[in-house]
């Protein structure tokens, strides 16, 4: 199975998530999109795939959202688009792409629909504890 994290490695649910990634015997592509965004098409198709409104892979907290004024109800999905390509801070992580899936992972646990097999039990840097048990279909 493929992986690929959107990852910010200062973000303790991005860190999470690539740890759950990697414990289910996968090691995934790792895209630190800080460093090297998403192209416009490319994040307008993962939020495609992802099922959500561009409006909720906008990130808020520590990034130019209220400066900017990007909760008025004005901006279209482009003009989003459009902030996110020239500020990636405000794209919010995780971002994982599997076989299973595409899924913004927030709390990270979401990942755990996304991996080819259980983890059994993972402890979270916070020490919250995560259990993974897939059912047999």
């Amino acid at each position: 199975m493929t992986i690929t994290i959107y990852h910010n490695p200062k973000c303790g649910t991005s860190r999470n998530t690539l740890e759950m990634i990697r414990k289910s015997g996968v090691e995934p592509e790792i895209v630190e999109y800080l460093k090297t965004p998403p192209s416009r098409d490319v994040l307008a198709e993962l939020i495609r795939r992802m099922g959500i409104p561009v409006r909720d892979v906008l990130r808020q907290k520590g990034t130019p959202y209220d400066e900017l004024g990007l909760g008025e109800d004005k901006w279209s999905d482009d003009d989003l688009l459009d902030h996110m390509m020239a500020h990636p801070i405000l794209i919010n992580r995780p971002i994982v792409v599997s076989d299973n899936g595409v899924r913004l992972c927030r709390p990270s646990e979401r990942v755990l629909d996304l991996l080819p097999q259980d983890i059994g039990t993972f402890t979270k840097e916070d020490g919250e504890v995560v259990t993974s048990t897939k059912s047999a279909d």
